[in-house]
Parts: C-alpha cells; sequence; structure tokens
C-alpha cells in the first residue's frame, strides 16, 4: 500500500519477508544493487542487510527526492533510522530527459507499463542524463553513526530494489519528479509536437541486451513431473448443460494432461514430433480408453468406424503416428528402395525356408496363409495378420522382414487352426 504526502513524497509500508526469494527481478532492480554492492566497502554489512531485509525487518519506506528513509530494526529489536541519499537531476537534464522521451512513443508506452527498458535509459545517458546510479551514487546516512554502508542501509536499498521491481517511477521520484508531475510534463511536450516521427518504433536486438551484464539470469527449467497431472472431478450436484456430457469432457482433459506430458517431456529431449491431424489425434484419444458411448463418437468422427479404430489404436500402441501411416497408406515401392527391399526379403531367409509372397504396392502377403508384412516408408517392416476379414497390425516394427513375419504367424504345434491361432491376443 503506498500513501501520497504532498506533491513529493511517497510512502510505502512495509513489505512482508522475502523468504525463498531475490530481492530484484527487474534489470533496473539489479542495476539498482549493483550500485550498492559495487560501492559498499564491507560485505558483511551487506550480508547483514540481506538478511534483515529478507526477515521483514525494515519499516515503512518514505520516498522523496533525493532521498530514502526507513526505520530498521536490528536483530535484538533495536530500530535506526536509515538515510540513502541520490542525487536529484538538474532542470536541465529534466529538461533534455523530457525532450528525448517524447520523440520516442516506445519510451512513454514503457514506463506507462511500469517498464524501464535499456534503449530508454541508454537515450538518456546519450543525452547526458543518467537516470541509474552508478559506483558511489548510493549515499548512507544511519544513526547508528557507521561512516559506510550498515546493515541498515543495506536493508534499506535491498528493500527499495523490490519496490523498484514494482514500479521505476519510484527512482523518477528520487531524481526529483513524480509521477503526476512528469506525466504532465511528457503530455504537454507531446502535444506541443507538430510533426509525428516517420521512424519506426521498436527496440533493436543490440539494445535488448545492451544490459546483460546486470540483466538477472533466466531461471532454471522445470522438472519433468513423473506422471501427468488429474484433471478436477466433473462429479457436481450442478447438473451440465445441455449439449455437456461430463464423462466426455473429464475423458478429453485426461488424455490432454497425458498429451501435454508427452510433449515436455519430448521437449526436454529435444526431438519433438508434427503435430498430429485431427484423425490421428482421434486414434490417440481412444487409445486412452474411453467409455463406450466416447468411444462410438470418435469411431464416427473420424469416420473408421468401430473395428476400423479398433485396428487404428492398436496400430497406434506399437508405434504412434508412424505405425498408423503403414496402416492407412498403400503405396507404390519403387527404384532404390523397392530394390532394398527385394534385397532383404532375400536375404532373410534360407532358400527351403523362404514363403511365397505375392507383392502389392508395399505389402508382401503370404500365399495360403492370412499373414502379410508391410514396408514402412523409414524401411522398417511391419507385421500384419488377417483377423474377421480386415488386416490388422500384427507386432512391431523390425530391420529383418524375418523377424517381423514371425511375430504374424499362427502359433505352432497347439492344434488350433491357424485362423483361429491368429485372432488371440
Amino acid at each position: 500500500m503506498t500513501r501520497y504526502d504532498g506533491d513529493t513524497e511517497r510512502t510505502f509500508a512495509a513489505l512482508p519477508p522475502a523468504h525463498g526469494r531475490g530481492f530484484a527481478q527487474t534489470w533496473w532492480g539489479q542495476a539498482w544493487l549493483k550500485a550498492l554492492e559495487d560501492t559498499a566497502l564491507d560485505s558483511a554489512q551487506l550480508k547483514t542487510g540481506r538478511r534483515l531485509a529478507r526477515a521483514g525487518a525494515v519499516g515503512a519506506v518514505s520516498v522523496r527526492p533525493g532521498r530514502l528513509t526507513a526505520v530498521v530494526q536490528d536483530r535484538d529489536r533495536t530500530a535506526h533510522r536509515a538515510d540513502v541519499l541520490l542525487e536529484e537531476l538538474s532542470p536541465e537534464q529534466w529538461d533534455r530527459f523530457l525532450d528525448m522521451t517524447v520523440e520516442r512513443a516506445g519510451h512513454v508506452a514503457a514506463l506507462l507499463d511500469r517498464e524501464m527498458p535499456p534503449h530508454l535509459v541508454e537515450d538518456a545517458a546519450a543525452a547526458g542524463v543518467e537516470l541509474l546510479p552508478g559506483l558511489g551514487d548510493l549515499e548512507p546516512e544511519c544513526d547508528c553513526d557507521a561512516w559506510d554502508h550498515c546493515g541498515h542501509t543495506a536493508a534499506l536499498c535491498y528493500q527499495v530494489a523490490r519496490l523498484l521491481d514494482q514500479d521505476p517511477f519510484v527512482l523518477m521520484l528520487m531524481r526529483g519528479r513524480d509521477e503526476a508531475a512528469l506525466l504532465d510534463d511528457l503530455q504537454t511536450r507531446g502535444s506541443g509536437s507538430a510533426a509525428e516521427s516517420s521512424e519506426p518504433e521498436g527496440v533493436d536486438a543490440d539494445e535488448a541486451y545492451a544490459a546483460g551484464d546486470i540483466l538477472p539470469p533466466l531461471p532454471d527449467l522445470p522438472g519433468l513431473p513423473d506422471e501427468p497431472g488429474v484433471p478436477p472431478s466433473l462429479d457436481t450436484e450442478t447438473p451440465p448443460a445441455d449439449g455437456v456430457d461430463p464423462a466426455a469432457l473429464e475423458f478429453l482433459a485426461a488424455r490432454t494432461a497425458v498429451q501435454a506430458h508427452r510433449l515436455l517431456a519430448e521437449a526436454f529431449r529435444g526431438t519433438c514430433e508434427a503435430e498430429l491431424t485431427v484423425g490421428q489425434d482421434a486414434v490417440r484419444l481412444a487409445a486412452g480408453g474411453p467409455g463406450r458411448d466416447v468411444a462410438d463418437r470418435l469411431a464416427d468422427g473420424s469416420e473408421r468406424g468401430r473395428a476400423g479404430l479398433e485396428a487404428a489404436v492398436r496400430a497406434w500402441h506399437l508405434g504412434g503416428t508412424a505405425a498408423l501411416a503403414v496402416l492407412d497408406e498403400e503405396w507404390r515401392v519403387e527404384g532404390e528402395t523397392l530394390a532394398r527391399a527385394r534385397a532383404a526379403l532375400e536375404s532373410a531367409w534360407d532358400a527351403d525356408e523362404r514363403p511365397e509372397l505375392r507383392a502389392r504396392g508395399n505389402r508382401w502377403t503370404v500365399e495360403g496363409a492370412p499373414v502379410q508384412l508391410r514396408l514402412g516408408r523409414d524401411g522398417r517392416w511391419w507385421p500384419y495378420r488377417k483377423e474377421r476379414g480386415r488386416w490388422v497390425p500384427a507386432g512391431g516394427a523390425a530391420q529383418d522382414p524375418a523377424t517381423a513375419l514371425t511375430s504374424a504367424e499362427p502359433v505352432a504345434g497347439d492344434g488350433t487352426a491357424p485362423e483361429e491361432a491368429l485372432l488371440r491376443q
């Protein structure tokens, strides 16, 4: 909470303790602390200041032109008045700053958004106006009689860094102008400008990263959760609106969480796959084990029908989009690809064991048996078998066609007719 006293003073209520967080998240807040830490001669006093500020020992902060004031309590509850002085800008410097700022609408917009982009500070410096404090600019005064920064003035500076994060106009007030007066001056100068600048607004990349030595480091990436999140239950006493199926929504939310977890895992590995088509996504959802009603809707929506969707789900479980493409696509094998396929089939079996194969497109069917090999576009072989008049995936892919075909063959020696054995799961 902020209280205004007159036109040129703001009083900020004491901030809560800052356990587990840094004091400055913005680059200008970091620059403020850099000015303190580069100036202070005693690192132990800085450490004391950080501890006091983090514990919430800094009282209400008064900000006025050229001065910060707060009461800081020691660990033994002894109170000290701490002041930090910062030189105000001269009237001539304010004129140069205001003239520079109105020339670029982006500067004004940034301030109104409580931002202080590096190019604003750089342009001000080019005009001879140093907005941020530098080495030795933060002058301490404390009733503990320390001649340099003590723990009390350091604590005040650390606390003010948090205030600057929230509102860079705090810095402007320390430099001599409160927010209302500054915005009035900018409006007056802006309306008095007769010509609009034809130069495009924006920030060059070089300008944006010019303050790299004081920008805070990026936070570490969060770890990948062990399991997908569990969406909240929609089983409430409130009846659903017309046309809303709570069970379908719960299923969709759960599968979305699974998909999000998978995409995040791929991003961590750097192996993101192409975006799924609508038809592929319908199979992905069906692979999550929906209820009968949802499965029927997915079967209709994907135009596969119930049996077709079951085959597609089986393919999805065996190999995702690659297996689904082998199920759906029949393509002509020719040229070098055909030569490699024939060579693989010739070398896969001894001459007396090689099955008789009938080729059509990328599919080789064993004569007299309901089993088939399909060649994927990546050169792997997929086993298929015929169940109830439909070709369905029978196993995972293999580089060797003989190994793949073994997955599709009937179980030998169990007395079961070949067709019945092929129907086993």
